[in-house]
């Protein structure tokens, strides 16, 4: 039997290259996901199998004569509840996943990060690679153990929405290749409040924060930090990016954190209870120090784009917050205070 699959597994590789000519890398991967899809689901129609992996039904037909051509054993089902199989027992089998490893694949593959960089295709394709790795008694336990942790869900336990930034058709795509190619990019960017400008720039790096994505760039010469949801459109050149071959971008982003506290806005020291953390932290601009107090409350130095915006969000947590800095907005709350009591005094 092993011989048989280094045949047929032999046999898939080399036709499909003289089938799909220059773009053989991509399709024979997708080929590879197609075997595995129907190893692991079984029978699919065309539809199923151009849902999953996000092509049309004709080129799942064509790849369906590609792969017979190719040696492998597919049987097509007419009529309703007809589809493609492939001859039981048919697989490629891989080795050196164990368990545990098997198992922290899948969970990691469980959370937002695919689907922010734009990577979920990839990554469902991976995954299956994984499961189809592992020996049949192995399968089914890891499965289902992947399927009792959840990572990063959409909202928490106060039915709250994570941060998720819609970005245009297919910017990522071209953000993400530039970064990884050393080219440059080209974009229109529109910042808020201001007409959209075109920008040519050396791609550094991506950065993820609570589900916003930061484009790190030089731009003549010039550190640039872009939010990649305000691209309107993005275009790799092929001109190689100005940059080091060696990147740390903890360093970086943290040098351009401190840039940004540092101009045009507020800086604030406020007491928090700990339970109310994250609240404060969904509606401040950034966090530069945290340091916790003996009594459960939190010390934390943020920043906040104006004091219209600072009186807003530490007015939303009520007697849980204590501001100790600036005046101005010690001020401003007490004020605030004083309308409100006159409002229901009155």
């Amino acid at each position: 039997m092993t011989d048989a699959r280094i045949q047929l597994s032999r046999r898939i590789t080399t036709p499909c290259v003289v089938y799909f000519g220059k773009d053989v890398r991509m399709r024979a991967d997708r080929l590879v996901s197609l075997v595995l899809l129907l190893r692991q689901r079984g029978r699919m129609t065309a539809d199923e199998i151009s849902a999953e992996l996000e092509v049309s039904t004709r080129t799942v037909l064509r790849d369906m004569d590609a792969l017979s051509t190719a040696g492998v054993p597919i049987y097509v089902d007419r009529g309703r509840h007809g589809g493609f199989s492939l001859l039981a027992g048919f697989r490629t089998e891989l080795t050196g996943l164990n368990h545990d490893e098997a198992l922290a694949l899948l969970t990691a593959g469980s959370g937002r990060g695919e689907k922010i960089f734009g990577l979920s295709a990839p990554l469902a394709s991976a995954m299956r690679k994984v499961v189809d790795a592992l020996p049949e008694a192995h399968r089914e336990k890891v499965g289902d153990a992947a399927r009792r942790f959840l990572v990063e869900p959409e909202i928490d336990l106060l039915s709250r929405r994570l941060i998720s930034e819609d970005m245009a058709e297919g910017v990522m795509n071209d953000v993400r290749r530039a970064v990884l190619s050393g080219r440059k990019l080209r974009f229109d960017y529109a910042p808020p409040d201001k007409p959209p400008r075109s920008h040519t720039v050396d791609p550094i790096g991506l950065v993820t924060v609570r589900g916003r994505i930061y484009l790190l760039a030089a731009k003549s010469g010039e550190d640039r930090t872009y939010r990649v949801s305000r691209m309107l459109s993005a275009e790799q050149l092929p001109q190689a990016a100005d940059r080091l071959t060696q990147v740390d971008l903890d360093r970086i982003w943290a040098e351009r954190s401190a840039q940004f506290l540092s101009e045009n806005h507020l800086p604030v020291i406020v007491r928090v209870r700990s339970s109310r953390r994250e609240e404060l932290l969904n509606t401040a601009r950034a966090l530069r120090v945290e340091e916790p107090e003996p009594d459960g409350w939190l010390r934390l130095d943020v920043a906040f784009e104006d004091l219209r915006h600072a009186v807003w969000a530490i007015w939303q947590l009520d007697i849980d917050a204590q501001v100790i800095s600036p005046e101005t907005l010690r001020e401003a709350l007490t004020e605030r205070a004083r309308q409100v009591s006159a409002l229901y005094q009155s």
